[in-house]
């Protein structure tokens, strides 16, 4: 392993870029157990702090013109890519196998092209309709924010902090991040980046520490918050932003469906799910963990999916021989493992996994492949965001639609098909904000033009595309009037205007104008 040396000759540089000023919090490899470094914590105070900071940069922020802010993603794309390889160690520091780590640095290339590219379109102002035609013009614009609070999740320490940031700072937002206190390097390294790509400074503040200590401080000082985490979280932060009357996006649980209909390629079907159910080692807001598969295909689906599943690599080296890594604490291996310890209890078969692998670390568990599970069993329907899948046979499509719908969830889903159209149809009556037709989940996830985020309690608004920057901006409606007001004049009393416009909203209509 070489995971040490990374991150520790790093360290010091990196804490530069904290405001914190609190006690110092170890940082631990969940790999290899051992303790990799420490950075300080941050104070209700040190929050207050870079706010300030950062609402002051902001207004000049703001005041650059839409493509030179534009510019800086591209030149951080750039820049991301020639050190694709130093990030990539980076997260396997925190368990990640490398082509995990790989895709999620490719991720947010990927969103600062996309961004650096369409930002002019989705910021400039526009023209729209006004009530009198010629006599009333109505002008569009998108103002910024101000402060936008980013809190992180530990299993996508780039890409969900930094791909929000990078959508909300084009939009002329300043930042104040809090990544999660078990990851925070590789979001602090992607801020150093995007300085050295010409950020200012205090454009983009951090604080670290635990959310308990300085969540509720972040969200006092933003004008919008973003959220990645536990539905039960979302849940207060979504209570906190009501209370300020501030808007919020929050991506939450998931419990996802994978449709497999009875004409679906079995073997690409077995191919999909292998990478939709373990992909880093399931620790995936968007990992496929309920399978419903036809009753004919069903046999045939197991035996080429538990195939697939024993042949996965685990492993903890820094390259591509091995095909999933660690889960990153012992509080996510405990609940991993009580899910299918609960579920082998009360009846279900473990058709392959469902074991710890301390021989290759503390936080190592096999990919697991469920049957026979019940409403009874904790992982019938609650996320155990891990390795672990449940595979049903069903009837018909009805059945599996239903099937899949039946969860207070609703993030992503699959539908597996050898009829595109079909699959189409079907996937419009599953109720999760995102579904892949013959993908798991990286056809909409890579697709940065198509928004993401959930339904029902996977959470609020959209991340990517047009609803991923346009939450970051509030609209503005100018309306200049020529001529006449919008009012009895020029010797027209309230009954006869009333009249008059009546029959414009009638001829207005007649010519087909909204």
């Amino acid at each position: 392993m070489t995971e040490v040396a990374v991150v520790s000759s790093d360290l010091l540089r990196l804490r530069g870029l904290l405001t914190a000023t609190g006690p110092a919090m170890e940082l631990r490899s969940p790999v290899t157990g051992q303790v990799i470094g420490e950075l300080p914590t941050s104070t209700p105070a040190d929050v207050e702090v870079g706010a300030q900071l950062a609402h002051r940069a902001q207004s000049d922020w703001a005041a650059r013109p839409i493509d030179e802010r534009a510019r800086l993603l591209l030149d951080f794309h750039d820049h991301l890519l020639d050190r694709r390889d130093y990030f990539v160690d980076l997260l396997q520091s925190v368990g990640k196998d490398r082509l995990s780590a790989a895709n999620e640095v490719l991720h947010v290339a990927l969103t600062a092209r996309y961004y650096g590219r369409t930002a002019r379109r989705y910021l400039r102002s526009e023209r729209g309709e006004g009530i009198l035609p010629l006599l009333t013009r109505v002008d569009r614009h998108y103002v910024p924010n101000g402060l936008v609070g980013v809190i992180g999740p530990w299993n996508y320490p780039l890409t969900m902090t930094i791909s929000d940031g990078l959508a909300a700072l084009v939009a002329g937002n300043a930042i104040m991040l809090k990544p999660d206190h078990q990851t925070p390097l590789v979001a602090l390294a992607a801020v150093e980046l995007l300085r050295t790509a010409g950020l200012p400074a205090d454009v983009w503040q951090v604080v670290h520490g635990r959310g308990t200590v300085v969540g509720r401080e972040l969200i006092d000082v933003s004008d919008y918050v973003c959220f990645t985490g536990s539905t039960a979280t979302g849940r207060t932060v979504a209570a906190q932003c009501a209370g300020r009357l501030i808007g919020c996006s929050l991506e939450l649980g998931g419990k996802n469906p994978m449709v497999v209909l009875e004409d679906a390629d079995v073997e690409a079907a077995a191919d999909g799910a292998t990478r939709a159910s373990f992909f880093n080692a399931g620790q995936t807001c968007l990992a496929t963990e309920r399978i419903y598969v036809a009753e004919h295909l069903f046999e045939a689906f197991i035996r080429a999916f538990v195939v697939r599943t024993e042949a996965i690599r685990l492993g903890n080296a820094m390259d591509f021989d091995h095909d999933m890594g660690s889960l990153i604490n012992h509080d996510q291996l405990e609940r991993v493992s009580a899910h299918v310890d609960d579920a082998k209890a009360k009846g279900a078969t473990v058709l392959t996994g469902g074991r710890r692998r301390e021989d290759l670390g503390e936080l190592f568990y096999e990919p697991t492949v469920l049957t026979g599970v019940t409403p009874e069993m904790e992982c019938y329907a609650e996320e155990t965001f891990g390795p672990v899948v449940s595979v049903y046979a069903v009837a018909d499509e009805d059945e599996a639609v239903a099937r899949a719908n039946e969860s207070d969830y609703g993030l992503n889903a699959s539908v597996w098909t050898s009829d595109h159209d079909r699959g189409r149809r079907v996937a419009r009556k599953i109720k999760c904000g995102s579904v892949n037709v013959n993908e798991g989940f990286a056809a909409t996830l890579g697709s940065i033009d198509a928004p993401m985020g959930g339904m029902k309690d996977s959470g609020l608004g959209r991340r990517q595309g047009q609803d991923g920057i346009r939450r970051f901006v509030e609209v503005q409606s100018v309306a200049t009037q020529t001529g006449i007001p919008i009012a009895p004049s020029h010797g027209l009393d309230g009954k006869s205007f009333t009249s008059v416009m009546t029959g414009v909203l009638r001829m207005m209509k007649k010519a087909g104008r909204a």
